[in-house]
């Protein structure tokens, strides 16, 4: 294919482009993405290693951190025992009938039945199938090989690519691009290595994480008025802060230290406050209902959210499950424009509650160390309950009027996981522990990704993941090296994020076409 033109502006453009933006104009999207386009290579042009053309629309990350370990071939990559032949007995391969095919697709789905978990008297009933068939076309599963086996190292090296881009997490390099103009471009409910920040000190501060701890509670503060009874009028509280600033500026404190950079933090951080109390987020975002006598929101001045109803429907499990709170919330984040990246995931605190009496196992998918296999049947279906949810309501939440996008068009579910785990067992043993190994792979969900796609694959005499090219998708059996970069390149590949001057290989097989 011949490469048309040569993306660059001329003079004139430059100058119109320049008159524009001192004008005030926010017309610029054609002319930046030609700016942009003049500092790519045509070979990079070629093969599409840079973000799409800018639209000035943003686009949303969701990142669901499988705390424990999540094991690819205790899901989508499973195998069969008939496959493994002789090995079949000492490595973590399932009963033929338990590795479901999914038709047209390279995806597996494992149905797991277990009278207790671990020693835990609750049965587990676990069946990939269902989720597998109504989202593959949105999947995509890529092999990998990490790094470190210690939970918060390996947790951050998921989210960094192992330092891949400075050290900045995915959440940063998303809210970078496209948190513009966002209240909290980048919202973090995990835990661990989950929930810490990158490494790279040049971001500007409003991309680092905001942490919440308490999602349920958290948005009741984030007003500094409403709420509380007997509180001055809006007027009078406008009135003292505009005093408290006139004398923040003109003290001694304020003239001494005013180009301090904390003190130019705090000054951002006030005007960003008034900014989420204009927007009412203290309503939008409370999933809390009003239930007098025990929650009288309204004697306080306060309301639900006008989708509280319906995210609570979608979540009833809101009150007790941790959880099930974090993906409300995120829900509302992407919807209300708060947040472009947003981070959930189960901790490692046992959370009563569901079907079966309990919502969360200790330590979470590292339960395995007990019990492997109905910990991870019974994890994985947390997980992937949790992103069916998440992707109807994105699915019929509008977007853009004008060209029939849903929010779900442009949103991106990215699977973080610890690191895999170890394949041996005690000979055709069902029920077994298992340690922490580097080798597995992760699962993202989105229309931006190549969907129905596996990247890599397994070797059935090992049980063990290969990796693949990551620009053409090719497999590539017997290569075990890390591939951390490749799947941080990846997801931000696949949302066509501009990756100019970052270094990252090329991952086109992860975008969609």
């Amino acid at each position: 294919m011949a490469l048309k033109g040569t993306g660059r502006l001329s003079r004139r453009e430059v100058m119109k482009a320049l008159s524009l933006a001192g004008a005030g104009s926010t017309s610029l999207s054609p002319l930046l993405a030609g700016c942009r386009q003049s500092l790519q290579s045509p070979q990079d042009v070629e093969r599409g290693l840079r973000r799409d053309a800018l639209d000035g629309k943003p686009k949303f990350l969701i990142v669901i951190a499988a705390s424990g370990g999540a094991s690819i071939v205790d899901s989508f990559m499973a195998v069969r025992a008939s496959e493994a032949g002789m090995n079949a007995a000492r490595f973590n391969t399932f009963p033929d009938a338990q590795v479901q095919a999914v038709s047209g697709s390279p995806f597996r789905a494992v149905k797991v039945s277990a009278p207790k978990l671990g020693s835990i008297p609750i049965a587990v009933n676990a069946d990939q199938l269902a989720f597998v068939q109504q989202h593959r076309d949105d999947m995509l599963v890529a092999a990998s090989v990490g790094t470190s086996v210690n939970h918060v190292i390996a947790q951050k090296r998921s989210l960094n690519g192992n330092g891949a881009w400075k050290g900045r997490t995915l959440q940063e390099a998303v809210a970078l691009q496209w948190g513009q103009g966002f209240p909290l471009p980048n919202v973090n409910m995990a835990v661990g290595g989950y929930g810490e920040r990158g490494a790279d000190d040049s971001l500007p501060a409003s991309v680092y994480a905001e942490t919440v701890t308490s999602p349920s509670l958290w948005p009741l503060g984030l007003d500094g008025a409403r709420g509380i009874r007997g509180a001055p009028s809006r007027d009078v509280i406008a009135l003292a802060r505009g005093a408290r600033a006139d004398l923040d500026v003109s003290s001694v404190f304020g003239t001494t230290f005013q180009d301090a950079d904390a003190l130019k933090r705090w000054r951002a951080q006030v005007s960003e406050g008034a900014r989420l109390e204009a927007q009412d987020l203290i309503t939008r975002l409370n999933v809390i209902p009003n239930l007098p006598p025990k929650v009288p929101l309204t004697a306080y001045g306060l309301d639900s959210s006008p989708d509280g109803a319906k995210v609570r429907a979608a979540f009833p499990a809101f009150f007790d499950d941790p959880f099930a709170t974090q993906s409300a919330l995120a829900f509302l984040l992407l919807k209300y424009r708060v947040s472009v990246a947003v981070t959930i995931g189960p901790d490692f605190n046992v959370t009563l509650g569901g079907a079966s009496g309990l919502a969360n196992p200790p330590l979470a998918f590292d339960f395995s160390h007990n019990d492997h296999r109905a910990t991870q049947g019974f994890m994985w279906s947390r997980i992937l309950s949790s992103i069916d949810t998440l992707i109807t309501l994105l699915k019929a939440e509008p977007f853009d009027q004008a060209t029939g996008e849903s929010l779900w068009d442009r949103t991106l579910i990215y699977v973080a996981t610890d690191f895999g785990r170890t394949r041996s067992r005690p000979d055709n043993a069902a029920e077994f522990g298992s340690g922490h190994d580097l080798n597995n792979g992760f699962l993202m969900v989105s229309p931006m990704v190549k969907g129905n796609t596996l990247l890599g694959g397994v070797d059935p005499a090992t049980t063990l993941t290969y990796g693949f090219d990551a620009r053409t998708g090719a497999p590539l059996p017997g290569k075990v090296s890390s591939n951390e970069a490749d799947l941080y390149s990846g997801v931000l590949t696949a949302m066509g994020a501009d990756l100019s001057g970052s270094g990252l290989p090329d991952a086109s097989a992860f975008k969609r076409g």
